[in-house]
């Protein structure tokens, strides 16, 4: 038997070695597709970034944020887009902020597998798959049309509802991740739940948390669908909620698809300010993941 075996030996050592050379071959083709593909994603974002970069920055002037979006041929700005958008995605911001941290809260810490929260987690996963032009036409039929009129307010509740689900998502995972003997050692010294939530699993989560915020604005700032359907747009400076209320993305689309010179770098311009904007807020997020706040 052990003459044998050692007969096998060289024979088995072979296949061996024969599969280890299969499995490195295997993994280098990997690899080289891997990098391919990362290549091929990575050179289309550099050039859409240079493209904006080059035309943006080309029309963006001190009257680019100080005057109102001008008629054809005309000089003028985006203020009215600036100021609009900043001020529906901070209410908007606001508004679902709050809702989707108290929901998530319940999904991680009351309601766990019941079947309310079932109900609310497949909900949620709806609403972060739907298209936002499907939560635009929403909000028009209910608010837009009901009211037979175009507003800042109905652009606040479409935006609102693409923020909630994110927030709700981030919220629950995050608390989820809290060691549950941060929890066991505040119950043993009596403190009551909603002590314990807030001062200890909320504490320790408030990175992940706020990170899904900006992540969460970083994705309404740049929505068009929904504002077509509900904010619409406005040439001149409002204030007023209840009126049809300017944005970036809507006076750029609107911008880009017209004839007019000057129209067209006002569109880039508009594109570099809201590109930079987003890209701030997914730098930002990508700090406070890493280091604690």
């Amino acid at each position: 038997m052990t003459g044998a075996a050692m007969l096998q030996t060289p024979a088995s050592e072979k296949a061996r070695l024969s599969r280890y050379s299969k499995r490195k071959q295997v993994n280098r083709i990997a690899l080289t597709m891997s990098m391919l593909a990362m290549s091929f994603g990575l050179f289309w974002l550099c050039w859409i970034l240079f493209e904006t970069v080059r035309l943006g920055v080309g029309g963006l002037t001190l009257g680019t944020l100080t005057q109102m979006t001008p008629p054809p041929n005309d000089a003028g700005g985006l203020a009215n887009a600036i100021y609009g958008s900043f001020l529906m995605v901070m209410l908007a911001t606001f508004v679902g902020t709050p809702i989707g941290v108290m929901a998530g809260i319940y999904l991680a810490e009351f309601d766990t597998k019941g079947w309310l929260a079932e109900v609310t987690r497949f909900v949620n996963d709806i609403l972060l798959s739907a298209p936002s032009i499907v939560i635009g036409l929403f909000v028009y039929a209910v608010v837009v049309t009901r009211f037979k009129t175009f507003s800042g307010y109905a652009g606040i509740m479409a935006l609102a509802l693409i923020v909630i689900p994110v927030v709700i998502r981030t919220t629950e995972n995050m608390l989820q991740l809290v060691p549950a003997g941060l929890r066991e050692a505040a119950y043993a010294l009596g403190a009551p739940k909603w002590k314990v939530i807030l001062s200890i699993t909320l504490r320790a989560a408030r990175a992940g948390v706020i990170t899904g915020v900006l992540l969460a604005v970083a994705r309404i700032a740049g929505e068009t669908a929904p504002l077509l359907f509900t904010a619409l747009s406005n040439q001149f400076w409002t204030s007023s909620l209840g009126e049809p209320m300017a944005s970036l993305p809507v006076t750029i689309f609107k911008f880009a698809m017209s004839p007019y010179e000057n129209w067209q770098q006002l569109a880039w311009a508009g594109v570099f300010l809201i590109t930079a904007a987003v890209l701030g807020l997914n730098i930002l997020a990508r700090v406070l993941t890493r280091t604690k706040i």
